[in-house]
């Protein structure tokens, strides 16, 4: 099998390539955004050279201006979209989508992918967008799965994500003295292990058998931020932050996330494998 992975020099996409690469039966070609600006040019010319029966997105913006995000994940993804069917052989679209589409949910209940997506930050409505849009080509044939990816962290990890900033602040802390600070802790995540999301891709791209539409990928608990930050400090080795810096302006009124995992372990074969605690340890302690 041929994949595809846009987006190969990201985070995500950088575990993603690890996992396809360590698979024999899977030729990889990578392509991070230099290569492959979804905006631009030149994507045709880059699917043809691939000849890909499998493309994973892992390509996206998740900061900026409103405008960056609509760019970067609503008309890249309709690029991406048009240049397949321009494409002379099929290939699958695996596309990440991102739990900020859901916006704010029921405290305490695990969330679906029936539930209703109503976010509320800017990043949760483009990523909407562009997954409606992979859902419009897949009602037209299209082979594509959209995988709603909840909170990532593990090894490499950037300061972008909160379990980066964390750990970021407190090595600061050990090697100055200082005690940490970050924004208000409070509210729980649904953290999945960036190494858990890569073989939720492999078994998309590897699937023989139709698939959902849109599947969650998470850890299926919802871990309380301060614990999260708890467990970095004992792994740095100093005290847990104190909360009396300025916070996140990203999606501040959802205070609760936990996934239903259920239809991806149905469909997949598929369960994560990290506690929250293994990839806090091994953010810290494995090179990235």
């Amino acid at each position: 099998m041929r994949c595809l992975v846009l987006g190969a020099g990201g985070f995500l996409g950088g575990h993603v390539r690890a996992r396809l690469d360590a698979d024999p039966g899977v030729t990889v070609e990578a392509a991070d955004r230099s290569r492959a600006d979804l905006l631009g040019g030149g994507l045709d010319e880059l699917l043809r050279q691939a000849a890909p029966d499998v493309v994973v997105n892992c390509a996206g913006v998740t900061g900026g201006d409103e405008v960056a995000m609509a760019r970067g994940n609503v008309v890249a993804v309709a690029n991406l979209l048009a240049a397949l069917d321009r494409l002379p052989k099929r290939a699958r679209l695996v596309h990440l989508g991102s739990a900020a589409e859901y916006g704010v949910v029921p405290p305490g209940l695990p969330v679906t992918e029936s539930q209703a997506a109503h976010p509320v930050s800017a990043y949760g409505m483009s990523k909407l967008a562009g997954t409606e849009l992979v859902l419009a080509a897949r009602r037209r044939g299209r082979d594509a799965t959209v995988l709603r990816i909840f909170n990532p962290l593990g090894p490499g990890t950037p300061e972008t994500l909160l379990p980066g900033r964390l750990v970021a602040v407190l090595r600061r802390a050990a090697s100055t003295g200082e005690r940490a600070r970050v924004g208000s802790l409070d509210g729980h995540r649904d953290f999945v292990d960036a190494r858990d999301v890569a073989s939720a891709i492999r078994a998309v791209a590897l699937a023989e058998k139709p698939l959902p539409g849109v599947l969650n990928v998470g850890s299926g608990r919802a871990t309380a931020l301060r614990e999260l930050a708890a467990m970095a400090a004992v792994v740095v080795g100093v005290a847990p932050p104190l909360e009396d810096a300025a916070g996140s302006a990203r999606s501040p009124s959802v205070t609760w996330q936990q996934a239903d995992i259920t239809a991806a372990i149905a469909a997949l074969g598929w369960r994560p494998s990290f506690a929250p605690a293994d990839s806090i340890r091994d953010m810290i302690l494995v090179p990235a």
